[in-house]
């Protein structure tokens, strides 16, 4: 299964992916609002959890490479939200790009394109967006992509201490029904 848009390719992550997946995740400037994973195991485990998450809802999160210079520069998909929020259960729309590809609209396109397929192919009726209240770069994605934000959806991430500074989090919200008046 795989996404094309203009300028990329949205594909289902290969084996030789696992490097470039592992520092992307580790890499401190596009983790600076998602956080790092501690060691190897842990980013191994995660592989294999969004593997499975894929295999199993028929949707998850894609590997992202640009059509002109093929190669992984990050990922974006639909994942199932894992904890309990006042917004759960909910699809979450999730990316991170290589910070080197920062700037040039990537994640802005490749979440368009995992909208639609959420929307068309999986069949959802909502998909959201979380970020920390400072993460202006993603909130802008969202914004591009028709998403709304409500200040009063905003919340404490669960599974952020209370003294992380990116515990405070804003909510965006995009329904099927609004995505398709707006096409």
């Amino acid at each position: 299964m795989e996404l094309r848009t203009e300028r990329l390719l949205l594909r289902k992550w290969r084996d030789d992916d696992v490097e470039l997946i592992a520092r992307l995740v580790q890499d401190p400037k596009a983790g600076q609002y998602l956080g790092r994973f501690v060691d190897r195991a842990a980013i191994d485990a995660w592989i294999k959890s969004e593997r499975e998450h894929f295999e199993r809802y028929g949707y998850g999160l894609f590997a992202m490479e640009r059509l002109e210079a093929p190669g992984f520069i990050g990922f974006c998909g639909l994942v199932n939200v894992s904890y309990q929020a006042p917004f759960t259960p909910a699809v979450e729309m999730y990316w991170r790009v290589a910070s080197d590809q920062w700037g040039q609209g990537y994640a802005s396109e490749a979440a368009a394109a995992v909208v639609a397929f959420g929307f068309e192919k999986a069949k959802l009726n909502q998909v959201v967006a979380i970020a920390a209240v400072e993460n202006t770069a993603s909130r802008r994605v969202m914004e591009r992509i028709g998403m709304s934000h409500n200040p009063k959806d905003d919340f404490d991430h669960p599974l952020k201490g209370v003294d992380d500074p990116l515990r405070r989090q804003v909510l965006y919200r995009l329904t099927y029904d609004h995505w398709h008046r707006k096409r």
